[in-house]
């Protein structure tokens, strides 16, 4: 572990699976970073985060670090700690 090369989008993908992977099946899928019991689709990222990689996909979501509340389909990155 070094603290000079901290990749946050790394962090914020290894929160999001550490916390689903106890109960649900994660996958890679083509598009987004995650597929989550082979149902749902998302897209990891910051504030910032668009929907543009999962654009025209069904049950997608964005799931963005530094927001305290979701809208539309983007979830906050924190609640996903609620899970284990």
């Amino acid at each position: 572990f070094s603290g000079d090369n901290i990749n946050p989008g790394n962090i914020r993908e290894t929160f999001f699976v550490n916390q689903l992977r106890y109960r649900h099946k994660i996958a890679l899928p083509a598009q987004g970073d995650f597929r989550v019991d082979g149902k749902w689709l998302f897209e990891t990222g910051g504030r910032k985060k668009s929907s543009r990689q999962i654009q025209g996909q069904t049950d997608a979501y964005v799931v963005a670090d530094d927001i305290d509340i979701g809208f539309g389909n983007k979830i906050p990155l924190w609640l996903f700690g609620f899970l284990y």
